[in-house]
């Protein structure tokens, strides 16, 4: 078997670079998977046993030397990412408060997050807890007519608010906001409850940065209005606050997300800008051409602008990839080495990973590097070079393979973002290839260099021609996410993409990327495992959420059945995503098929063949104790927001306050008698509490 492997890892192509930050990622993973401390040490004792095994037994051995370097260092690396994410866990992670509460507050900003479109300004505030004293962070919304200047970082502010615990996974598979609130610091967030006071004003020089930002999206709305300002906006500065959540829906639904968020499009354009205006300007002082290599001093420049720029535009994960890399690129340039390989990537996402380890698991982070991964793969794909390689033929011929090229790539992305963007959000543009080939040379080679050119002519007083044509090229960005995401089956849902699925998807993808040759298409094998599980996983029945207030049935007609009709978003997006209902839902108290009173709603399902009975309640009036038991008994499931006695016995599930306090969010399935919970994919780690209700 050594010598099969060793023997692989000759002809394969064995690159180390890339393999490494595999093997850092994949620790890093393992903390999040397994459930506690003991599961932690066995991953990091596995992976010291296997570099020290791998040592121990071929140590010497010149006709092993690819399979021991492999093996140590993935061993190594391994234990390190698990070690290291549960050091930052246990340095950064905050402990949430246990109990929602309203408070009077009095702290200092540490940072103001600008969000016109939802009309609300976020304060994220140094408090000491109303708890034990302890010195803590907090977030609140405070409303867009509240919100001064003075409220800027450092300013001192006294509100009364009501505060709340980070909440976790509304349902298995949703959004985990207390993880995130984990790793940010976050004890609670929170709403205003009256005024807010400024006690000390935001003292001056304080944030550079952040004033900056601020001050430059003001200025960009100020001179393009409606949505096209809120997208150039967001180009210049990285704010997205101001764009409306249509706009945000058409341009997720057409697969042009990522055009928002400031990321490697967008950093490759300003430092492209930079290097080619550099280069050209320098050329024209001879005493510097004829003592050093300009294209040194240009990539020197450029670093520099994509630097500021990262900065600039608040340095999120995707851009400080970006920056990364490109940086690297200008290195190789200016050395005469091949610019765009997976080592690149490799070394960009194992800084990220240092700095940010908790990153791994957010979407941003996979997105990135999948897209980025999946670019650098295909263009240094033998056949991709043949068919790019310089030739003797006319503009048109030239122009149209690169077009085609263009194309191809974009579906290679799309194909590579799908189990990804499935998985997070549930659902994924599927003609998002085609609106790029437009989308991105029209912000590329349009948008962004009209809105450079407008912002440099507003020092004169001249950029009024500048930002009219921005808005219309803008306009036009909108026009194409609208029209592309209206088109029948532009949008797939998934609702329940399981762990498995997607690390099988992972896996055949970085398979297929990082393995040369023939040895590369053994990733199609966990690719087509992966893509049957996920055709065969089934549709949720029952959805319940972690308060037991919310309740949504899928099955029964075009629609989804609620319990409660809410005024949240929130809870209305999650109940449909999570069910893969694209409808909208419907109250239980108006289908003809369900029997409401005040305090209960009863339900009878067809499922597997046989008559499953809901009972849910609705009020939390007093219900007699006998007439609550007897109905309990006649029922198969019963749900509700509150503590249930011990005579309330269904016949399969009573998902009461107490089990919901202790398991979170519920998925059902009826036919096969199975269910999901949240609490499943928490273990013991710091931001998932169950809190005793008795």
């Amino acid at each position: 078997m050594a010598e099969t492997a060793e023997q692989f890892l000759d002809t394969a192509g064995f690159d180390r670079g890339p393999w490494l930050a595999v093997a850092l990622a994949a620790g890093i993973g393992a903390w999040f998977v397994l459930p506690n401390g003991t599961g932690w040490v066995a991953a990091m004792a596995s992976g010291l046993l296997l570099a020290m095994g791998a040592l121990a037994v071929w140590k010497g051995r010149m006709d092993r030397t690819n399979l021991v370097t492999a093996l140590v260092a993935c061993g190594l690396l391994f234990a390190f990412g698990t070690g290291l994410i549960w050091a930052r866990s246990a340095i950064v992670g905050a402990e949430a408060f246990d109990w929602p509460m309203s408070e009077r507050v009095e702290g200092r900003v540490l940072e103001r997050i600008e969000q016109p479109a939802q009309d609300r300004v976020r304060l994220v505030l140094a408090i000491r807890s109303p708890e034990d004293g302890a010195p803590v962070r907090i977030r609140v919304n405070v409303p867009l007519e509240l919100a001064t200047p003075e409220m800027g970082e450092g300013a001192l502010v006294r509100a009364q608010a009501r505060l709340m615990p980070p909440a976790s996974s509304m349902l298995p598979g949703g959004y985990n906001f207390a993880r995130a609130a984990w790793f940010n610091g976050l004890a609670a967030t929170g709403s205003l409850q009256g005024e807010i006071e400024v006690v000390e004003p935001a003292p001056p020089g304080e944030a550079v940065i952040a004033g900056i930002q601020r001050r430059l999206s003001a200025h960009v709305r100020q001179q393009l209005g409606g949505s096209a300002g809120s997208i150039a906006a967001a180009f210049a500065s990285g704010d997205r606050g101001a764009i409306i959540a249509a706009d945000e829906d058409a341009m997720r639904d057409a697969g042009l997300t990522h055009l928002l968020s400031i990321s490697g499009l967008h950093v490759s354009a300003v430092i492209a800008a930079t290097y080619v205006l550099a280069i050209k300007l320098l050329a024209f002082w001879p005493w510097l051409t004829l003592r050093v290599r300009l294209p040194v001093v240009a990539a020197a420049v450029a670093a520099m602008g994509g630097i500021g720029y990262t900065l600039l535009t608040g340095a999120q994960v995707p851009t400080v990839r970006s920056c990364i890399g490109a940086v690297l690129v200008l290195i190789a340039l200016a050395l005469g080495r091949e610019p765009l390989s997976l080592r690149m990537v490799a070394v960009a996402a194992v800084a990220v990973m240092l700095a940010w380890p908790e990153t791994l698991v957010g979407p941003s982070f996979q997105m990135s590097f999948c897209a980025v991964i999946a670019i650098v793969a295909l263009h240094n794909a033998e056949p991709v070079k043949r068919f790019l390689a310089p030739r003797e033929e006319s503009w048109f011929t030239r122009t149209g393979r690169r077009a085609v090229m263009l194309l191809v790539t974009g579906m290679v992305i799309e194909i590579a973002l799908m189990p990804v963007v499935l998985f997070h959000f549930h659902r994924a543009g599927v003609y998002g290839a085609l609106a790029n080939v437009i989308a991105i040379p029209l912000v590329t080679f349009v948008s962004m260099p009209l809105i450079a050119i407008a912002l440099l002519f507003d020092v004169i007083g001249a950029g009024a021609p500048f930002w009219w044509l921005a808005g219309n090229s803008l306009d036009l960005l909108i026009g194409i996410a609208h029209f592309t995401s209206s088109q029948p089956g532009a949008v797939k849902l998934v609702p329940q993409m399981t762990l498995p699925t997607i690390a099988l998807f992972m896996a055949g993808g970085l398979w297929l990327a990082l393995w040369r040759g023939r040895a590369r298409l053994l990733g199609f094998i966990p690719a087509t495992i992966a893509t049957i599980l996920l055709l065969i996983t089934p549709i949720p029945d029952v959805l319940i959420s972690a308060d037991g207030r919310h309740v949504g049935i899928t099955g029964e007609g075009d629609g989804l059945l609620v319990l409660r009709d809410t005024r949240s978003d929130f809870t209305r997006d999650n109940l449909l995503e999570l069910s893969g209902v694209e409808g909208d839902t419907i109250p239980l108290a108006q289908w003809p098929a369900a029997q409401c009173s005040p305090d209960f709603c009863a339900l009878t399902l067809e499922r597997g063949g046989r008559s499953w009975h809901l009972l849910m309640s609705r009020s939390r009036d007093i219900v007699a104790e006998r007439a609550l038991a007897a109905a309990c008994e006649r029922a198969d499931i019963v749900v509700s927001d509150r503590w249930l006695p011990r005579s309330c016995m269904p016949g399969w599930l009573k998902a009461d306050r107490r089990m919901l306090e202790a398991n979170g969010g519920l998925a059902l399935n009826l036919e096969n008698r199975t269910m999901r919970t949240v609490a499943q994919g928490e273990g013991e780690h710091g931001w998932w509490r169950v809190r005793d209700g008795d």
